[in-house]
């Protein structure tokens, strides 16, 4: 081939790269440019709102895995008209026998709002890998779902998980859900990674919102498991309308099983599913040393038995390595408190949410630095986690789409579009992780890479 032909060749070659990304210092800035709009919440008439027919009918039903290891599930609803029953008929699909488990009521004020009538109850004691029919409100309109235990606990159990964060109630928001149900990766729960409702977006945390966003959401956490983070968004602090307890409505509406993993709040908790070890911290609580959560996850990272559940997850809001201008180093005090446990114990993943975009990093630590040796650039380590951003739900807040130039070392992958992941997990040594965007037909997958577990097969999965 002449010099000419050769050079041609070469420009095509080029061209094509650039095409499908920009490449720089670190990985993958995605070329793809979403469509600019404003991002708008759903109109309170809009049909996913709809409030379900009949007298005292269960509305914003939702289930979480309420035990430590998988055979409990918190079912929780409210009623409007009147408290009703807090009892839960549940029974196996292949069985004609039904049990009954009674639950508990609860209801609060947020300034001029008062709640319907919060009911929860934990069913125990359930058979692993079996479908189970449940329903509620017995004595008035009743409604029927249902939903399936995972396996037992187990090193080379199969599973699959939803990953969503920042959802909001926005038309963005139906669209990541709806990807979300059509993926033919079919996740079996949703490890959710804070920011529900915005409900304080609105004047004086309009808590309609609250009550909005939970009948949205029903159609899938009503059948599979949402494992919650709080996020900023559920804070609720607004001393101005003489609101002063933080988290009051999040606390109230939604429980999680943390007293079964010696957690003293509702806040950081561990849980166990499949072959996963998933741990839930909270950026919104003290992580000083001596604090409970503190305290709490210096004893349970060395519980993690990883010839039993050999994916060691941990879930936060605050993002610890993140590329965009947006909350930029606001999760940087908690990374150097707690980021050399996580190296110590090989953490596999670390799933982020409140930067509203996408950002998958590589193998990275930044724990050398002692002050004087000016030693504080992250590095590649492969003991370290992934560190993964997926706060885009599609909030009525918008995309974050500012980002750190250049693309820093550590950073992999990053685009500022709103969609969901799934994380695939095949047995003890490999997982598959895919991204999606929203803009893409179901099955088209936007950033995609094997994991290889940090404690049995501790390989180079660095994707540049």
């Amino acid at each position: 081939m002449s010099a000419s032909g050769t050079t041609f060749v070469l420009a095509i070659l080029t061209a094509a790269v650039l095409n499908a990304a920009v490449l720089c210092n670190g990985g993958v800035t995605s070329s793809f440019v979403r469509k600019v709009e404003k991002t708008v919440d759903m109109p309170l008439d809009s049909d996913v709102f709809k409030v379900p027919p009949g007298y005292n009918a269960p509305q914003q039903v939702h289930i979480t895995q309420g035990d430590h290891v998988g055979k409990a599930v918190i079912v929780s609803w409210v009623t409007v008209e009147e408290p009703g029953s807090n009892t839960v008929l549940y029974w196996a699909e292949k069985s004609a026998h039904k049990y009954k488990a009674k639950g508990s009521l609860t209801k609060y004020k947020f300034y001029n709002y008062t709640s319907g009538f919060i009911h929860h109850c934990t069913i125990r004691n359930l058979e692993h890998e079996t479908k189970y029919y449940y329903e509620v409100g017995i004595g008035n309109t009743t409604r029927t779902f249902w939903f399936t235990t995972p396996p037992q606990v187990g090193p080379d159990v199969p599973y699959t998980f939803g990953l969503i964060g920042d959802l909001g109630q926005s038309y963005d928001s139906n669209r990541t859900l709806t990807h979300y149900e059509h993926n033919p990766i079919k996740g079996r729960a949703v490890l959710f990674v804070g920011d529900l409702s915005y409900a304080d977006n609105y004047p004086n945390h309009d808590n309609v919102r609250w009550d909005t966003w939970a009948r949205f959401v029903e159609r899938s956490v009503a059948y599979q498991p949402w494992i919650w983070t709080a996020g900023n968004h559920e804070i609720d602090f607004a001393p101005e309308i003489g609101e002063t307890k933080p988290f009051k409505p999040y606390t109230h509406r939604y429980r999680v099983p943390f007293k079964a993993s010696g957690s003293t709040a509702p806040f950081w908790y561990s849980i166990k599913r499949a072959s996963a070890y998933i741990i839930v911290l909270s950026s919104y609580s003290a992580y000083g040393k001596y604090t409970p959560q503190y305290n709490w996850l210096e004893a349970e990272l060395p519980k993690v038995n990883r010839s039993e559940t050999p994916w060691l997850i941990v879930l936060m809001h605050s993002p610890w390595y993140n590329s965009y201008n947006y909350h930029y180093m606001e999760g940087e005090t908690m990374r150097v408190m707690y980021e050399p446990w996580f190296v110590e114990y090989k953490v596999d993943l670390v799933f982020a949410g409140h930067v509203h975009a996408y950002e998958r990093s590589e193998r990275v630590s930044n724990v050398a630095y002692n002050i004087v040796n000016g030693i504080c650039t992250p590095v590649n380590d492969q003991s370290a986690p992934v560190y993964i951003t997926i706060g885009d739900g599609g909030n009525i807040e918008g995309l974050a789409t500012i980002m750190t130039e250049p693309q820093p070392k550590y950073s992999a992958f990053r685009e500022a579009s709103f969609g969901h992941a799934t994380l695939d997990i095949k047995n003890r040594t490999h997982a598959y992780y895919s991204w999606h965007r929203n803009q893409d037909g179901f099955a088209v997958k936007a950033d995609t890479v094997w994991f290889f577990n940090r404690f049995w097969r501790q390989i180079d999965d660095s994707t540049t």
